[in-house]
């Protein structure tokens, strides 16, 4: 096969993942109008340059009861009333498969600029109605029956898996959830910035840290969130005009060295099944992350300065450690209990306070992840900047791992 062409990252933009925009008296529609606004702003590009736009969103019909979301862009721009677009939905990770489809439609030749916006609203219902609805991405009446939060109980079962494989140790999903959190509070767009703790925040104690489904508690858990992101995609020839018009190298354009896309069936139960034997619970997450670094030329993940990973509970991240190969199969707790992971560690995770601590609007979480690593390797991350970043990724996970994407940015 002959190498596939460059897909730029122009630069883009998120919400504040704080804002309550039902208290507002403001609906999805408005999500997507400032931040695609503010992107278009930021970025430095004219609305009639963009050529096709990528929608990720996972469940904006139950909670806004608004489908077909690509038709927004004309009412924000009317440039943009014939812009061809699609909507993309793989539970949490809706926004790396509209990143994918985006990707695809440049690297194609199709179009040479295209716009990836993800969005959620969440917060508009009770919080146990917002948990039926992000149900959906489990097996309906299959699995996730007998509990009251269906994602807390599902997680709780790979922490309960990685107890019967390994043995789990739950202190270090305490130090995950403190390591995110002190994290978030260097960005000014997340979620949790301003929130208070105490050290018993990060114990088994019932009051302060109650548990929620099995042994999973509060500070395990990602947050409900409203928000948005936006990037732009261009291909080499809309690059070298965006590097010329702002006074750039391409060189210094950061680009998608590498990107990774698996599946596997949707009950979790089936997925432990299938991997009964492998030294791994999700086989499949490790051929994903083999796919990315085969795609960028690179040999190890110790290639990378760092990871934006998903972390929609804090077990999510411990098995993301090991999967991604930074320590042998169960051994997850070892990069956490030598401090590899932190901020200032040999390999950052989550500087952005990742899911639990910048928040988690559903549909956004993939092209958010990615913005952020555009950031870093740009330089442009503010208090959340890394001192030495050449490459980053992301790993983006839907349902219980059952759809799984990760991108490398670098330049």
């Amino acid at each position: 096969m002959q190498p596939q062409s460059k897909v730029y990252i122009l630069g883009g933009t998120q919400t504040d993942f704080a804002r309550n925009w039902t208290r507002e008296g403001l609906g999805l529609f408005d999500i997507f109008k400032e931040v695609l606004t503010d992107a278009v702003t930021q970025v430095g590009i004219e609305p009639a340059q963009i050529e096709v736009g990528h929608v990720g969103n996972f469940v904006g019909e139950l909670f806004a009861h608004q489908g077909l979301l690509g038709g927004y862009f004309g009412h924000v721009y009317p440039e943009l009333a014939n812009l061809p677009t699609s909507r993309h939905e793989a539970a949490c990770a809706s926004g790396s498969m509209a990143l994918l489809a985006a990707m695809s439609d440049l690297q194609a030749g199709h179009y040479g600029l295209a716009c990836v916006l993800g969005l959620e609203l969440m917060r508009n219902v009770p919080g146990q109605v917002g948990a039926e609805h992000l149900g959906a991405a489990t097996w309906y009446g299959e699995e996730a029956q007998n509990c009251t939060y269906p994602w807390p109980h599902m997680f709780d079962l790979l922490a309960q898996e990685y107890d019967r494989r390994y043995g789990m140790d739950y202190e270090s999903l305490n130090t995950i959830a403190r390591i995110n959190y002190d994290n978030a509070r260097l960005n000014p767009n997340a979620q949790s910035r301003q929130w208070s703790f105490t050290p018993e925040s990060f114990t088994a104690n019932d009051t302060y840290n109650p548990i929620i489904e099995g042994k999973l508690r509060k500070s395990d858990c990602g947050q409900i969130t409203d928000g948005a992101a936006c990037v732009f995609l261009a291909n080499e020839k809309i690059a070298k005009e965006y590097a010329v018009k702002h006074g750039l190298s391409l060189r210094d354009i950061p680009y998608i060295k590498g990107w990774g896309h698996r599946s596997a069936p949707l009950l979790f139960a089936e997925k432990l099944r299938l991997s009964a034997q492998h030294p791994l619970i999700f086989p499949h997450i490790q051929q994903m992350v083999q796919d990315t670094l085969r795609r960028a030329g690179m040999q190890s993940v110790f290639e990378l300065d760092g990871l934006e990973t998903h972390d929609c509970f804090t077990v999510t991240e411990y098995m993301a450690i090991d999967h991604w190969g930074l320590t042998a199969p169960g051994k997850s707790w070892q990069a956490i209990a030598d401090g590899h992971i932190t901020k200032d560690g040999a390999f950052p995770i989550n500087p952005s306070g990742g899911l639990i601590g910048l928040g988690h609007p559903v549909g956004a979480t993939g092209i958010r992840m990615l913005l952020d690593c555009f950031k870093q390797v740009s330089g442009q991350a503010g208090a959340s900047q890394l001192r030495k970043v050449d490459n980053m990724a992301t790993f983006n996970v839907g349902g219980s791992a059952t759809t799984c994407a990760s991108f490398i940015v670098g330049r």
